[in-house]
């Protein structure tokens, strides 16, 4: 029998037996006799296994005589075929659409989405000349282009049965998704059905998954915009989403002291659970090519090692996956390469750099670190304090499905625009506009706290103190249920430390942490409200008539509810009007 934690190791006690739920799953599929079946299980959940499990019983009942699998990459296409031949079907990755048909000695072939979608008549005529099954791996890939979805369902809208998988079964858009059956919930929005779910949070509690525990990161961030102005503020302070945006981009930028902060800590957490886990790797997420590059150099100055850097255009990347996930090197750094489906079980430490910030995007990255080869690793992953990426790691073990019929992306949060148009360099005619352009000036990172199944737990630390370590140094392995009760026992020593270092420290020494925000804003306030007492006098006009302008100028609310970045812009535009 193929081992449940495909490729390589199998979790203990596993290896000769089906998990509980692939067998629940396979019970309910024949009870449910039905041609189309859509199965989510958590990413590491071992999704492979069963429907490979059920490849093999379909054959052997006579049900179907050809398997077709269809992956959303190349590197997947071997990787499903090798996991067929450990159960003696033999899957042809190799195919081509030239190919018509695959070699008689094949049970069937592999291919991916982009090929059918190129000449889906091939592809269809593989489904009607045999009794086929085919496997739709991360099915929701089927509605990544209206093309693809319509081109998936001619090729295989005469197999014989159709199995759906996915670890994230919905999408960021409204884009439908191939042989998928949609209901209308209460409100008579129409809703995915899945057929059988096998969540995140039941995987942790049957012992399948790890734990997943969030390092969140914040800091002081500057930068000019593409105004001119110079901008500063905090990142995870109560700020708008263009200011989180402009904050996000430049914690990313690997030429400030926000990045290489983090991947040390990162790379000291790997340090320790390698103490226990001697093979465990890290990986970073990378917003593109020119960072990842810049992020492994960053690695390479911390570890005195290489880094493997993989990227999606290098014809090597799927070489460079698989002898990483091999060899016991410390780091690799990807851009979106090893998001989803690509399977490194020694992977126990992340850094998401990237900015991607959908629930798809987030669930799929996070996948990576959660596939458990024995009882009480744990994962770590670093994330900038950002309000969407926090409110993801809060839900980890929420199920979604995919609605067709979303009013907003507000409301279900799949904002991934913030750091796009961040990103995107103003087109404009105005020659005013194209007098300066964004630049990261500066950054500082400082420890936020640890996010864990939707508590949180610490409070603001400089890098390389006592009290960060509090939360980078505790053992590599860790039973999920004693993880909540550790971590207690940690914020209760990092608060002891911050009360023996504030009573020692003399009133002249500075530090990096953000003064509490009700004084922050305090100060703003007091300072705005001079200058609006200042520009009142030398104009002749009543103090609310300048802030009634201000707010008109520079939007947001009245003084009283204003955030530190509102006070701030209002504040730099009376600067200029008074020196003028």
């Amino acid at each position: 029998m193929l081992s449940p934690s495909f490729p390589q190791r199998a979790p203990w006690g596993t290896a000769s037996k089906l998990r509980a739920w692939q067998q629940e799953a396979l019970d309910q599929y024949f009870e449910a006799d039905q041609r189309d079946f859509l199965v989510a299980a958590t990413p590491g959940a071992g999704k492979t296994t069963f429907a490979l499990t059920l490849a093999v019983e379909l054959m052997r009942m006579g049900e179907v005589n050809r398997i077709i699998v269809v992956a959303p990459t190349e590197h997947l296409k071997t990787q499903w075929a090798d996991a067929a031949a450990r159960v003696h079907i033999r899957l042809d990755p190799r195919f081509r659409n030239s190919d018509w048909a695959p070699a008689r000695h094949y049970h069937g072939a592999v291919v991916t989405y982009a090929q059918v979608a190129a000449k889906s008549s091939v592809h269809r005529h593989l489904a009607e000349d045999a009794k086929t099954l085919v496997i739709l791996d991360e099915v929701h890939h089927g509605g990544d282009a209206l093309s693809w979805g319509d081109a998936i369902r001619d090729a295989y809208g005469p197999a014989k049965r159709r199995l759906l998988l996915s670890g994230t079964p919905f999408r960021s858009d409204t884009a439908p998704i191939p042989f998928v059956e949609y209901h209308p919930d209460e409100s008579g929005a129409r809703i995915s059905r899945t057929d059988y779910n096998y969540g995140y949070g039941r995987a942790l509690a049957d012992g399948v998954v790890r734990p997943v525990l969030f390092h969140m990161y914040a800091g002081k961030m500057r930068w000019r915009t593409t105004t001119g102005d110079e901008l500063e503020t905090h990142l995870g302070q109560d700020n708008t989403k263009d200011v989180t945006s402009q904050a996000w981009r430049t914690a990313l930028d690997p030429e400030g002291d926000w990045m290489p902060a983090v991947l040390s800590a990162a790379d000291r957490r790997l340090t320790e659970i390698r103490h226990h886990v001697p093979d465990a790797g890290g990986l970073v997420l990378a917003t593109d090519q020119t960072v990842a590059r810049a992020y492994a150099k960053i690695l390479h100055s911390i570890t005195g090692q290489q880094a493997t850097v993989v990227l999606s255009d290098d014809a090597t990347a799927s070489e460079r996956i698989e002898k990483f996930s091999a060899n016991d090197s410390r780091w690799m750094v990807a851009v979106r390469m090893v998001s989803e489906g690509v399977d490194v079980p020694r992977l126990a430490v992340g850094v998401y750099a990237t900015s991607s910030s959908t629930p798809l995007f987030f669930a799929q990255a996070i996948g990576r670190f959660v596939r458990a080869r024995r009882r009480g690793e744990a994962a770590s992953v670093f994330l900038p304090q950002v309000p969407v990426l926090m409110g993801l790691a809060n839900e980890m073990d929420k199920q979604r499905d995919h609605a067709l019929d979303r009013q907003s992306k507000e409301e279900d949060g799949l904002d991934d625009s913030l750091l796009e148009s961040a990103n995107r360099e103003e087109e404009t005619s105005d020659a005013l506009t194209q007098e300066f352009s964004y630049q990261a000036l500066s950054s500082v990172a400082h420890f936020d706290r640890v996010v864990f199944e939707g508590q949180e737990f610490g409070q603001l630390a400089e890098p390389g103190t006592p009290e960060e370590e509090e939360f980078i140094g505790f053992p590599g392995l860790l039973e999920p249920e004693h993880v909540h009760e550790l971590l207690m026992q940690r914020q209760s020593r990092q608060s002891r430390l911050r009360e023996a270092r504030e009573a020692s420290t003399a009133p002249t020494e500075t530090t990096t942490l953000p003064p509490p925000l009700h004084r922050t804003l305090k100060e703003q306030r007091q300072l705005l409200n001079s200058l609006v007492g200042l520009y009142a006098r030398q104009k002749g006009e009543p103090h609310g008539a300048v802030h009634a302008e201000l707010r008109r100028i520079c939007g947001g609310p009245a003084v009283a509810q204003a955030t530190v970045t509102q006070l701030q812009s209002r504040i730099e535009v009376l600067r200029k009007r008074v020196r003028s």
